[in-house]
């Protein structure tokens, strides 16, 4: 990949079964999708394929044999940019994020970026059934070369979060 090259992913994650408007919007553009995990159920990825190729790995609520088909962690090239994808953070081992520039969770439902040891730690949170009162994101990548630009895409504006689920 070149610097003049830019390749735009879409990270979500823990949907569990439902794969909201907001979000095939939002992800509409992207070159790849990255899901990881808490899918739980085959038809969101199949949805997600007709935007763009999918990439996911196996959540704690991924059962059957479509779920055992995805691996539980998985190494993804985003041209010069390598990508760890895990379901549960707390389930690498330690050194795991070695040789990798960022590290994509999910699990927790909670959106966060933050960079450790130079390495970009990257969960999109929940686009899935709201879960308490932690907001309805997905995320994005935005790569170009060696460099990564993330950001969270908060998919409920404000307003609309305190008229229900």
């Amino acid at each position: 990949m070149t610097g003049a090259t830019a390749l735009r992913v879409g990270v979500i994650s823990d949907t569990h079964d439902l794969l909201r408007p907001e979000a095939r919007q939002a992800l509409e553009g992207s070159d790849l999708i990255l899901h990881a995990g808490d899918v739980c159920g085959p038809e969101v990825l199949e949805a997600l394929r007709a935007i763009a190729p999918v990439v996911a790995v196996r959540g704690n609520n991924d059962h059957g044999p479509w779920a055992h088909a995805l691996p539980e962690t998985t190494v993804v090239e985003l041209g010069a940019v390598s990508a760890l994808m895990v379901h549960d953070l707390k389930t690498l081992r330690p050194g795991a994020a070695r040789g990798v520039q960022v590290v994509i969770s999910g699990h927790s439902h909670q959106p966060r970026k933050e960079t450790r040891d130079g390495v970009l730690y990257f969960n999109p949170g929940s686009a899935g059934p709201r879960r308490f009162t932690l907001p309805i994101s997905i995320g994005r990548l935005d790569v170009s070369g060696d460099s990564v630009r993330a950001t969270l895409v908060d998919l409920v504006p404000a307003r609309a979060k305190r008229a229900g689920p």
